[in-house]
């Protein structure tokens, strides 16, 4: 993303915003060079290097210190050094001016073993909750905006009505949040993970986050994309913060009250953000709605207070209680009657609604000839009009989803003989059957 530096009136004056600085196209963190400038309790940092001497490398260097946790080599130096005089670690021996090797003492030893006994993250430097959030918040206010053509690209490979398409974009456009909703197998899954390439730019997020001595991971690789920056640009931007794509988070029928909550893990001793805050920036999509182990009501009223006021609260094992800002889109999608699993108050607080009925003749042709396309075959008109009269014989619903389903039983047919893909009528009545079965 390229980010324009906030006006006065922006929250670039927050007070918790790290120093930032140009870094050729990028408005990037600055990383601290001295312990002051860390924006943490330098408490954290010492436990850090103690619980990393103490679990993984009982001799270590500067440079090893600096690369494990995520700091610069002057920063590194100036903990060290500061721990040496207070007998935690002991030099060694210096190989140059920055470079020095140590080792753990043992009251530095016993030191981290109570630290552990708190928080057993070992890991890159967190920043602090405050700074996460003035950092969020003025990335929020800097983003670009989403045009019909990003909306137009990310749907190209979709057959929608114009005014789904309108309203789906009109939603990622917002930052308001999307309830889609029709017979299955329409596209409703593809529309909330599709309409994520509208949105534009990339974001900086932290590893971790700290509140006093508790952690809690944000960034992770399963969830978020990293953006490869240059190394020549790379130089002074603060390793504790991470350059992702816009994230897309999807979540299903594995779906609890408790995934939505600060994620403590025991035999680590610090915890895991949850799935919705993870998706801070981009999509987060909730598949086959009202299938969860936990009731739609439930869900509905935990989602109530992020929807309206852009900001989540957390409790932590101590009971204390955390606000962190919130902003992505939220997806719902569902192949069950709203009235079902939704009520009147929770459908006033979704930004647009969008119902995917079943594709008309047309709709369902284009589709079709699309994917034939895409698999390099081509497929001639009559063949699918005999599949559009079957369906009207068989009193079927057309389905979105049933060109794909069809040609890839038709390959499977062809591979099974030795042919290359081949969509006659004698093909597609053999995967008709063996797809639907015999009517």
């Amino acid at each position: 993303m390229t980010t324009k530096v906030a006006s006065s009136s922006a929250p670039a004056k927050d007070p918790n915003l790290p120093p930032l600085h140009r870094a050729g196209d990028l408005i990037a963190p600055t990383a601290p060079q001295e312990i002051a400038a860390a924006g943490i309790d330098e408490a954290i940092l010492t436990g850090l290097i103690l619980k990393l001497g103490y679990s993984i490398a009982t001799r270590f260097t500067t440079t090893s210190i600096a690369k494990e946790l995520h700091l610069s080599a002057a920063l590194a130096n100036e903990l060290l050094g500061k721990m040496s005089f207070e007998g935690l670690v002991e030099q060694l021996w210096q190989t140059s001016q920055a470079v020095a090797h140590y080792k753990i003492t043992e009251n530095g030893r016993q030191h981290a073993m109570r630290l552990l006994e708190v928080c057993g993250y070992i890991g890159p430097a967190p920043v602090r909750l405050e700074t996460y959030g003035a950092m969020l918040r003025w990335q929020f206010a800097s983003a670009p905006q989403v045009q019909p053509d990003h909306v137009a690209t990310a749907l190209s490979s979709m057959v929608l009505a114009p005014k789904a398409a309108q309203l789906a974009g009109l939603a990622v456009s917002s930052g308001r949040s999307l309830f889609v909703y029709g017979p299955s197998g329409n596209g409703k899954s593809s529309l909330g993970r599709q309409i994520h390439a509208a949105l534009q730019g990339d974001y900086w997020i932290p590893h971790s986050i700290s509140v006093g001595d508790t952690v809690i991971r944000v960034f992770d690789q399963q969830c978020h994309e990293r953006v490869d920056i240059a190394k020549e640009r790379a130089g002074n931007i603060d390793p504790r913060w991470v350059r992702i794509r816009r994230p897309l988070v999807i979540v299903g029928g594995e779906l609890t009250l408790d995934l939505l909550d600060l994620i403590f893990m025991p035999s680590q001793r610090y915890y895991e953000a949850p799935p919705h805050l993870k998706a801070n920036g981009g999509v987060f999509l909730v598949d086959d709605f009202g299938r969860e182990r936990v009731s739609p009501e439930q869900l509905l009223n935990r989602f109530i207070t992020p929807m309206e006021y852009e900001i989540d609260y957390f409790t932590l094992r101590t009971g204390q209680k955390i606000q962190v800002p919130l902003r992505h889109v939220l997806i719902i999608a569902t192949n069950l009657s709203p009235d079902l699993v939704t009520d009147p108050a929770f459908l006033r607080r979704m930004g647009y609604r969008v119902y995917l009925g079943s594709p008309t003749p047309e709709q369902y042709t284009r589709i079709f000839q699309r994917y034939a396309q895409r698999q390099g075959v081509a497929v001639a008109p009559e063949v699918i009009d005999r599949l559009l009269q079957r369906y009207r014989e068989q009193k079927r619903e057309l389905r979105s989803c049933e060109p794909r389903d069809l040609i890839e039983r038709a390959r499977d047919i062809c591979r099974f003989h030795n042919r290359t893909l081949e969509l006659t009528s004698e093909v597609l009545d053999l995967a008709w059957v063996g797809y639907f079965g015999e009517q």
